[in-house]
């Protein structure tokens, strides 16, 4: 069904229902808190939020291209569930209980959901149970809505594709500055929660897809340390690199929803199994202090991250942020650089690209193998679908030579070893040094600038909404760190963002609810 027919359905379908369900209750940058407590308060049911963020996609998503597929009768139906639930019990509720959010669409989710990585290749593909995350966040009482568009194939199907494009999503919009970037490839997650679609939003990076979104959206995202949580029933690039993480307009919001989804999962269980370790004992919630920059040591990276014109906008915020930061307690190390930044930056100088393309093939035909039903069961069988169906010219001619690339790869043979050892030694004797070197609690860099250096050893990071340039085009501030050292980058990300408080919603037309 064509995306507009959908949302003229949605309008006459919830055209005169539910409004009265939220009388009181201000949709406007709700929060999770905000919601459970309208829910306590019984200005708002879990069915009424529902309806109110299904009428604002229908009114926006045609400008905004955020969405790809609603399920409204299943994310009504678990609403009602929700309500039910919250009337019968006497107990405490599921931390996401009645909560509404979207999935990227590479994210599997069992029922009428498709999960095609922006592909028609993969329209009508059924999974054949839950993604592990997915799972998690049932768990807690979330409300699936739908899934959100992205970068197709996760911006891995050709070079030149435009970030935030997809032949099922259209290319998706920028909500403060229609003319910027979305960047790549959680997109539609970063548009959504910036222009509350959803009360959060659920991504997945292999290097730079939660950050960059989230930064030129003016979003927080939180790339998790990879095996935090489960890739099992996700489309992945290389599980060297790729995680899951939430995408939100608060960092209170990003670490409720990463609290749900993380830990040890069977069908993802190298990686589950050694990350379980970092998990705090009574979760990551403890970690929401205010006075959280006192006496972290801030190591700033400059030389090939902080490229801002002389005079800029940037320039001057970063400044005034520097100060604040040492004002409250932080203590920064400044002046910092990176050695081989160069080769961390060139995907194929590093062997990154080379270890991708290898990954790619061999995780998407599993992920393939284990669906419930699909008419494509392999990279090659994509391939030769995007042969037979070119979606429209002006897309078609950047090919898709990224696909091709992978298909030609025959496992992890001497030229992928070649290029772990590589990138280890780049991990080594680039962050883990400087880290080590200086007893840095996390490291600070600008937008998604740091996305290589993160990406390739797996490493977490927290973007936290920064500014606005000259133009009105967000930007946002990065705290990186080791493995399982999310506890400090949630304590510095949340100060940070409480003594700053910059984010501000885009100016949209309000739509009718």
């Amino acid at each position: 069904m064509p995306p507009s027919l959908l949302f003229l359905l949605l309008t006459l379908l919830l055209a005169g229902s539910g409004g009265a369900a939220a009388a009181g209750f201000d949709l406007e940058e709700a929060t999770i808190d905000s919601i459970h407590r309208a829910f306590a308060a019984g200005e708002l049911t879990s069915r009424g939020l529902v309806e109110l963020y299904l009428r604002r996609i229908a009114s926006l998503d045609p400008e905004l291209h955020a969405i790809i597929e609603l399920d409204p009768d299943g994310a009504l139906a678990a609403a009602d569930r929700a309500d039910a639930t919250a009337l019968s019990s006497s107990g405490a509720l599921p931390p996401l209980h009645g909560v509404p959010m979207l999935l990227k669409d590479n994210i599997a989710a069992a029922g009428a959901l498709n999960a095609t990585a922006g592909s028609l290749a993969m329209v009508g593909s059924r999974a054949a149970r839950d993604a592990g995350v997915v799972e998690r966040l049932r768990r807690a009482g979330a409300v699936l809505l739908g899934t959100a568009s992205l970068s197709e194939w996760c911006n891995f199907r050709g070079p030149g594709i435009p970030a935030g494009w997809s032949p099922r999503g259209g290319q998706g919009r920028n909500p403060y500055v229609p003319w910027a970037t979305t960047c790549s490839s959680s997109s539609g997650s970063a548009i959504a929660a910036a222009a509350n679609m959803a009360a959060v939003t659920l991504g997945t990076e292999t290097d730079g897809s939660i950050m960059c979104p989230s930064s030129y959206n003016s979003v927080v995202g939180i790339k998790p340390t990879v095996g935090l949580t489960s890739r099992s029933g996700v489309i992945i690039i290389a599980p060297r690199m790729d995680t899951v993480g939430p995408i939100t307009r608060t960092v209170s919001d990003a670490v409720h929803v990463l609290e749900a989804i993380v830990g040890y999962d069977p069908r993802d269980e190298e990686a589950t199994r050694m990350a379980s370790k970092y998990i705090p004992e009574c979760g990551y919630k403890q970690f929401l202090n205010i006075d959280g920059l006192r006496g972290k040591r801030l190591g700033i990276l400059r030389k090939d991250f902080f490229l801002f014109p002389s005079g800029s906008v940037q320039e001057k915020v970063f400044s005034e942020h520097f100060d604040i930061m040492s004002k409250m307690g932080a203590i920064l190390v400044d002046n910092l650089e990176i050695p081989s930044m160069n080769v961390i930056n060139d995907v194929v100088q590093s062997g990154e690209r080379a270890l991708m393309l290898a990954e790619f093939k061999l995780s998407l035909n599993y992920y393939l193998s284990e669906l419930a039903s699909s008419h494509v069961r392999s990279l090659s069988d994509i391939i030769e679908f995007n042969k037979n169906h070119p979606f429209e010219e002006r897309i078609a001619e950047f090919g898709q030579d990224y696909l091709l690339q992978s298909d030609a790869t025959n496992g992890i043979g001497p030229t992928e070893e070649r290029a772990i050892l590589k990138l280890n030694k780049l991990c080594k004797r680039g962050l883990e040094k400087i880290m080590k070197d200086n007893q840095l609690d996390a490291v600070v860099a600008p937008g998604a600038s740091a996305h290589s250096l993160l990406a390739i050893g797996g490493y977490p990071a927290i973007t936290v909404p920064a500014g606005y340039d000259a133009n009105g085009v967000p930007f946002a501030i990065c705290f990186g760190g080791l493995k399982g050292s999310e506890p400090k980058l949630i304590e510095i990300a949340y100060s940070f963002e409480q003594g700053t408080k910059v984010r501000k919603p885009p100016s949209l037309q309000d739509p009718v609810i």
